[in-house]
């Protein structure tokens, strides 16, 4: 089948390239003429393992191609997905549907036939709707369907969440046609027995926030469930265990931290929250979660200060780790934005390294030394703190470290490292729920 897909961010182009390798023909379209040639050049856009492989492959091969032209791209299309951003919007935390807006009016004055309008970005509950609406208002002579089909891909494991898929949901008003278009371009996946899902279109725009929704309330639950360990002496790793065994608890995103970040849950979370204010059904728990998230952040620069004794005015503090999470280079809502900012707050000298995020870390911490690699960060440094849990950080050479420090004082905020073997180092460490001594 010939897919369109609108916009070369990260859903757009994971998804562009592995709908090609399934052996569908693959246009990508996108406004920013630089980017799309940085692309065909062999650079993406963003960092994610085994993404410029499978980009290169299949543009090889002859599935996959990229363009600037809209109208063009969208010629002779079975489906046309929507993957554009859809940020919070300033002011009031709603989701900015313009982009997705603006992307249904070009296509629909441009398609040539019969087609099908997929909405790929995150979008609120009546998005759809009003697609559809535009589809009848511009182009009443033809027969545009309009469905919904959230993305429930992982930073860092696209490829395989999009090609070994939990399910795939796909929200439709009951065209049979539309149906049939959308079950032939996930068929190749019905060898993997990914179930394909069929909803109503409002029902498919609500399950994606559910979801986010839902794991974000599980990482804030043991995030206080952290700080209760620490007040009472228990340890919050084995808490997480002794609950995650429970099938219908389970143990993902039971892992404390210093909150949550992303292009995904922040802006997902508030997203959701506003709708149900708006339909006079709020979300009280998911509104707490979004409130208790933005301060922990912050809460753990204090804890990094406290680890200090108290003063972390001209004391250097080494981060190890940037991004919000591994295997990207998403610098989007991380925690380590708020670290920084209370640090310097503070007065403490920051130096930081981060494997894939320096660059776009960078202009947003201007006051912040980048580092080579993890060493350099700590050279001289009175605290060393693990932000993210990289694997290069996960087995560090951790007597070097501490003999490089003028003070060997290690945070940890991942829980990476056992307290005997740091402090065989030599280092005196503090760890995220676990009473300090």
């Amino acid at each position: 089948m010939k897919i369109t897909m609108i916009g070369t961010g990260y859903v757009g182009l994971v998804s562009g390239a592995c709908f090609a390798d399934f052996g569908h023909d693959v246009v990508c379209v996108d406004k920013d003429a630089g980017k799309i040639a940085s692309i065909e050049a062999g650079k993406m856009p963003i960092f994610e393992p085994g993404l410029d492989q499978l980009v290169g492959s299949n543009a090889a091969a002859g599935r996959l191609t990229f363009t600037t032209d809209l109208a063009a791209g969208v010629k002779g299309a079975d489906a046309i997905f929507i993957a554009v951003g859809t940020p919070s919007r300033r002011g009031d935390g709603h989701a900015d549907l313009s982009y997705v807006y603006a992307a249904a009016r070009e296509i629909v004055e441009a398609v040539d036939g019969p087609t099908v309008i997929v909405t790929k970005s995150t979008v609120p509950v009546g998005t759809g709707d009003e697609v559809e609406r535009i589809a009848r208002e511009l182009r009443p002579d033809l027969d545009i369907q309009c469905v919904s089909n959230p993305e429930f891909l992982r930073e860092g494991a696209a490829i395989g969440d999009f090609k070994r898929p939990d399910r795939v949901v796909v929200g439709t008003t009951g065209s049979e046609r539309a149906i049939a278009v959308m079950a032939q371009i996930y068929r190749p996946l019905s060898l993997n027995q990914a179930p394909l899902m069929f909803t109503g279109r409002r029902t498919a725009e609500l399950i994606k926030y559910a979801a986010n929704a839902f794991l974000a309330t599980k990482i804030t639950f043991i995030n206080e469930m952290a700080d209760l360990c620490e007040a009472v002496g228990a340890e919050v790793q084995d808490v997480s265990r002794g609950i995650g065994l429970d099938n219908r608890i389970g143990s993902k995103f039971l892992h404390a931290g210093p909150g949550y970040g992303g292009s995904c849950f922040p802006k997902d979370t508030l997203a959701l929250v506003k709708t149900g204010q708006d339909y006079d059904a709020p979300i009280r728990i998911v509104e707490t979660v979004v409130q208790v998230n933005d301060l922990r952040k912050r809460a753990m620069g204090r804890k990094i200060v406290k680890a200090l004794g108290g003063d972390a005015r001209g004391k250097t503090v080494a981060l190890l780790g940037l991004t919000f999470k591994p295997n990207t280079d998403d610098m989007r809502d991380a925690p380590s934005l708020a670290i920084v900012q209370a640090l310097e707050d503070a007065g403490a000298k920051i130096v930081a390294h981060d494997p894939e995020g320096m660059d776009v870390a960078a202009p947003m911490m201007p006051g912040v030394t980048m580092a080579k690699d993890a060493y350099e960060a700590a050279a001289g440094a009175d605290v060393a703190v693990l932000v993210t849990e990289w694997d290069a950080f996960r087995a560090l050479d951790l007597k070097r470290l501490a003999a490089s420090m003028t003070q060997p004082v290690l945070v940890d905020l991942r829980n990476i490292y056992p307290v005997a073997e740091a402090e065989e180092a030599g280092f005196t460490i503090t760890r995220v729920g676990q009473k300090a001594d």
